[in-house]
Formats: structure tokens, C-alpha cells, sequence
């Protein structure tokens, strides 16, 4: 599905690879917050490659004995990376486990603590990234796009594993709300639900770019203040002074995750979100029945602390940090084409 997104910059006439192996794309979990060192939660920081975040939870649940319904974690992770994150096992009353003896493939356990709360998915600061790009066919191009990017930063796409495997989760979620099929499994319905949202905050940031609205203030915007969950409403007579701040980077655009609430936007602002919204008329009933609350998010994501460093012509190592929820493939599309 991004592949039919439109780029900030024009799309990129540079072809190169990612995630050849594993150390190709490494991923730092950062929770943001301390560990309290007690309590009813055992906190499990490992690194792992080749093995997905769900069946990680599992194998955890089971060398302690306790269901797998009782470990959680801040986020799902890729597979085909080196990875590492904290596992949350729920034991109240039961000793910290011996974990020297925990063998799994491609998992090699770093640090166990104790909690005094669950851990929750979205529950954490961020994530730190380390990339090769290897096979690049144009250094050029590259180059001039990390300097656009680190100015400027990328469209805030989801990704695509947010949409499943084939696109699997939008596409059933599309069936779920044309009355095709039921979903009664809790945690399918979140994902169908999760996708669909997704896909329509994507195409309403497309269709901003492709207006060439993506970095100007429009009357009725609800703005974000940068690094914060603060938002407010554009007023026709703060346009300019509203344009100046989001050129300094003080306040972001944002675009609805959409429910069954008002989208918040007014003016013209309003009437833009609600043209993108007439392709997407087939999930309004399911939101509302499904009570989905209308959220908002930046339409704009700045990688920080990008930095990147050549190996040679064509083999690039690059670093940054993005907060929660947002995903590393919406920096590399900006930047090149993948081959197959």
C-alpha cells in the first residue's frame, strides 16, 4: 500500500537493498521511564533475531510456567532484524525465575528486573535504529535527500506491516464492514480496526502532499505542539504567525485517525478531511458501532539524531531515532527504491 503514496520529495531514482541479514537492520527498544526494581512483573530485556515478538512471549511463558496471556510487551518487533525489547511476565507472589538456563535460538537474554506495572503495548519512548543500505545506485541523490530529510523529515506513514502480511488485515477489514464476514476473535477485530484507520490517515497525508498542503497551515487545522500531546485549532487571523512556527519545527499538521466522533477540524480544513473520507464511506458504520474514539496524528515525522556514514559508493550506514508508533520503512521510501 505505500507504494501507491505520494513522496515529499519526489520519488526516489535510487535503487538499493536492506535487511540482506539480520545485522542489516538493528532496532533499540527505549522505554522512556525507570523501572521500579519490585513488584508484581517480571522484566525480561532481550535481544533476539529471526524470531518475532509474539512466539518470543510464548517461549518466555513457558520456561516460567505461567500462561502466555500474562506476558506482554510495548510493541511487536521484525523478525528479520536484531532486536531488542522488554517482555513483561506477570508472577505476583512467585520469586524472580532463574533464566540462565532459558535456551532459544537467536534470543540471547540481557537484563532482568521487576516492575510494579504491566507492560503495555505503546507503553515506551521510542525506538533506536541502525540501517545498511547496501547496493545504492545513486550516492547523489542519497546524499541530497538525507539533508532534505533531516531538515525537513518524511511523510508519517504506517507502514506496512501495519496492514498485515498481503495486506491481509485491511483487506479482511474491508470484508468485516461490507458485512461479509464476522469477526468475533478480540484481538483480530483490533487489528482490522487498527489497519483500516491506518490506511485512511495514510491516504488523507497523501492526498495533502499531492495538494501541496503538506507544510502549509490551512484555516481549521488542528496543530500539534512538537514533542507533546498538546492540540489546537487554526484561526484564519494566526495563519502566518502558525506557517512560521511549523517552519521552525515548534508545531506540527496532524491528519485523524478516524472514529466515530468528529474529525475536530473546521473551515477549510474540514472540508478537505471529509472529501478524502467519501473513498473510505464503507467503514462509518463500523466505527461507529465498534465505538472507535477519533484521534489525531502529525502528518509529519523528523528523525532525530540522523546521522549516516558511507562504507563506500554504494554501501551506506545510517542511525536515528523515532518515537513510538512511528516506522523506519516511511524513512527509507523517501530515500530509495527497494529492489526485489
Amino acid at each position: 500500500m505505500l507504494a501507491e503514496l505520494n513522496y515529499f520529495y519526489g520519488k526516489p531514482t535510487s535503487y538499493g537493498l536492506y535487511k540482506q541479514q539480520y545485522e542489516d537492520f538493528i532496532v533499540i527498544e527505549e522505554l522512556g521511564f525507570d523501572l521500579t526494581g519490585e513488584g508484581e512483573h517480571v522484566l525480561v530485556y532481550l535481544e533476539k533475531k529471526d524470531c518475532n515478538t509474539v512466539f518470543v512471549a510464548e517461549q518466555l511463558a513457558k520456561y516460567v510456567g505461567i500462561s502466555a496471556k500474562n506476558v506482554s510487551y510495548a510493541g511487536l518487533k521484525d523478525r528479520q532484524a536484531v532486536t531488542q525489547q522488554w517482555f513483561s511476565l506477570h508472577m505476583p507472589g512467585q520469586d524472580t525465575p532463574d533464566f540462565s538456563q532459558f535456551d532459544l535460538t537467536g534470543c540471547q537474554i540481557l537484563q532482568v528486573t521487576r516492575h510494579n506495572k504491566k507492560l503495555k503495548i505503546g507503553a515506551l519512548k521510542g525506538n533506536r535504529f541502525k540501517i545498511a543500505l547496501r547496493n545504492l545506485t545513486d550516492k547523489e541523490e542519497v546524499e541530497s535527500k538525507l539533508d532534505l530529510i533531516k531538515q525537513h523529515g518524511v511523510p508519517n506513514y504506517f507502514g506496512e506491516q501495519r496492514f498485515g502480511r498481503e495486506q491481509n488485515n485491511i483487506n479482511q477489514a474491508i470484508k468485516w464492514a461490507n458485512g461479509e464476514i464476522s469477526v468475533k476473535d478480540r484481538k483480530k477485530r483490533s487489528f482490522y480496526l487498527s489497519a483500516a484507520r491506518s490506511a485512511i490517515f495514510n491516504d488523507i497525508v497523501s492526498q495533502r502532499i499531492q495538494r501541496q498542503i503538506q507544510q502549509t497551515v490551512i484555516d481549521g487545522d488542528i496543530l500539534q505542539l512538537s514533542k507533546s500531546n498538546s492540540w489546537f485549532l487554526s484561526k484564519t487571523e494566526e495563519l502566518s504567525l502558525l506557517q512560521q512556527r511549523l517552519q521552525n519545527g515548534e508545531i506540527n499538521i496532524t491528519a485523524p485517525l478516524v472514529g466515530d466522533s468528529g474529525l475536530g477540524t473546521e473551515s477549510i480544513a474540514l472540508t478537505f478531511e471529509q472529501s478524502c473520507l467519501e473513498n473510505w464511506s464503507c467503514f462509518t458504520e463500523l466505527f461507529r458501532k465498534e465505538r472507535v474514539e477519533t484521534m489525531r496524528r502529525s502528518i509529519l515525522l523528523r528523525p532525530e539524531q540522523l546521522e549516516w556514514q558511507w562504507r563506500d559508493e554504494n554501501n551506506l550506514d545510517i542511525s536515528f531515532y523515532l518515537p513510538s508508533g512511528c516506522y523506519a520503512t516511511s524513512v527509507l521510501r523517501e530515500l530509495i527504491i527497494e529492489n526485489e
